[in-house]
């Protein structure tokens, strides 16, 4: 059977990038280790100044994405595991994407709807992929 233009043999194929190493699509196992290390700061200090408020939990979750992404091109989270966050096209991710992104991604679904190449919905609405640095 022939390939059609929308199959691809792995994650990113269709953006134009590696299948594996440096520039290639993160996968799933470090982008749930990221999530994981970004919560449980966001918990340390939510424990440690707000009594363990949830709602102060995702604030200081949120701050912390809206923060570091455009400054620091990912996460604590995403830089600890190897991982950045680009726009497509290669420009400076700028300020709204990551106030969008992290909306969408404190809304749990978008990041859950995934596409062929692992690029959650909060990140197709901005127009940005997680990649291995």
């Amino acid at each position: 059977m022939a390939e059609t233009p929308l199959e691809s043999r792995y994650p990113g194929e269709r953006l134009g990038l590696p299948a594996t190493g440096s520039g290639s699509v993160a996968r799933v196992g470090r982008r749930i280790g990221a999530l994981a290390i970004d919560w449980a700061c966001a918990v340390i200090v939510s424990v440690a100044f707000f009594a363990y408020d949830s709602l102060a939990t995702i604030a200081i979750f949120a701050l912390v994405q809206i923060v570091f992404i455009p400054t620091l091109g990912g996460s604590p989270g995403h830089r600890l595991l190897g991982m950045r966050l680009v726009r497509l096209g290669g420009s400076w991710i700028g300020v709204w994407r990551p106030i969008v992104r992290t909306v969408l991604l404190v809304l749990v679904i978008p990041a859950v709807v995934w596409d062929p190449d692992q690029r959650g919905l909060h990140d197709k609405v901005v127009g940005t992929v997680l990649l291995r640095a």
